[in-house]
């Protein structure tokens, strides 16, 4: 899926359509201290294996989620894109 570099769309900072720059939001980090995190660890460690087998079914795709930066008052607000892809989003130079 290309996502153009620059996207003419409104900015409900300025009320108005102005050209923004567009990023792909990436997702954080997990945190290594939650208790879940934790636990998966723990079940994963020693001589088990692999803890689960494969899988039958497709996951779901992701819905897309852009970054957009107003050029002319420089404030980001997010735009999530319609329906869910299975390509990953890359930005086209």
């Amino acid at each position: 899926m290309k996502i153009p570099k620059e996207m003419r769309t409104y900015c409900p900072y300025c009320n108005a359509h102005t050209i923004h720059t567009v990023k792909i939001a990436s997702k954080g980090s997990r945190r290594t201290l939650a208790k879940g995190e934790l636990r998966h660890e723990r079940k994963l460690k020693g001589h088990g294996g692999k803890r689960a087998g494969k899988k039958d079914v497709d996951k779901q795709g992701k819905r897309v989620k852009l970054i957009l930066v107003c050029t002319q008052c420089k404030k980001k607000h997010e735009l999530v894109l319609k329906g869910r892809t299975k390509k990953k989003p890359e930005i086209k130079r």
